[in-house]
């Protein structure tokens, strides 16, 4: 049985941790960006500063999440984490947008923005940096099936290509073509808009009771091993990959005592369980079947 305290402690630690550097790699992107008058790099600045703002989200969510089961909500409070993940698809969706706004307003004005080379020294460091924390928060949040992690993961993604972007960009402005600085940035948001997108696919199965446990085979074949069951069928599956509901229908002796047909459904739930950790809730339907004969 998982921990859900001692869970969520540990995603709430990697987010805060997340939440310290990409708010640090904001501010050297907006910092000079705004000095050089690169809308690109403000543009990035202000995408890393949506990723710590969905990190803010993600604990939101997470502190929800590890309520433990009331009388509202028997089945739990971890479909939270799933909902703050499609927060944090919004405001991607929100960020795409205003950068698509400030692209257009540099392509109008024709503004040049001036390239150092610290320009490159600036972008080159807070990209090593992002890196970094995508592939660690990645890796974090699939051992942990942490929904709001591997979002999270997914928008700092976002912006380690619109940071290669605008190197792109500064290259370009440096030999002569300031025009590709706000192409860039409406690049940018075509491609946080993607991401959303992206999230948005993923989170939105748990949230519509789509099937969480593809091959039933699985099931199948833990439950039939169970003494006593003759058959399984109507193999249902729902929810989170890391809390996942399952009802299914078993044929037993038709014979079988009332008692004795409790007593087996109680030890299918523990088995499934136990062979399939991801399934946290088993209900169990027993229909009777052919009386099996006695041996003389």
């Amino acid at each position: 049985m998982v921990d859900i305290v001692a869970h969520y402690r540990r995603v709430r630690r990697i987010l805060w941790g997340v939440l310290a550097l990409n708010w640090l790699v904001a501010a050297a992107k907006i910092a000079y960006g705004y000095k050089t008058g690169s809308s690109s790099m403000t543009a990035d600045g202000f995408h890393s500063l949506g990723d710590g703002t969905s990190n803010l989200v993600g604990l939101l969510g997470v502190y929800f999440s590890a309520r433990p089961i009331d009388h509202d909500h028997p089945y739990g409070h971890r479909k939270f984490e799933t909902l703050f993940a499609m927060g944090i698809a919004a405001m991607l969706v929100f960020v795409g947008y205003k950068l698509a706004q400030e692209g257009i307003l540099h392509l109008r004005s024709g503004a040049q923005p001036q390239v150092t080379p610290v320009s490159f020294v600036v972008m080159l460091v807070t990209m090593a940096i992002n890196i970094s924390v995508m592939m660690y928060e990645y890796r974090r949040g699939k051992q942990l099936k942490s929904d709001v992690l591997v979002a999270d993961s997914m928008h700092t993604r976002a912006d380690i290509f619109t940071s290669a972007s605008v190197i792109v960009a500064l290259l370009a402005v440096k030999l002569g073509y300031p025009v590709v600085d706000p192409i860039i940035t409406l690049l940018i948001s075509v491609f946080i808009g993607w991401s959303a997108f992206q999230i948005f696919r993923l989170e939105a199965g748990p949230l519509v009771d789509e099937v969480a446990i593809a091959d039933v085979g699985s099931i199948e074949r833990v439950v039939l091993a169970i003494p006593g069951v003759q058959s399984c069928h109507k193999i249902r599956t729902r929810g989170r990959l890391d809390d996942v509901h399952l009802d299914l229908h078993v044929h037993v002796d038709g014979n079988m005592t009332l008692r004795d047909s409790h007593l087996l459904s109680h030890a299918i739930e523990e088995t499934v369980k136990g062979a399939l950790p991801q399934i946290t809730d088993v209900l169990v339907h027993v229909e009777p079947g052919p009386p099996t004969e006695k041996k003389a």
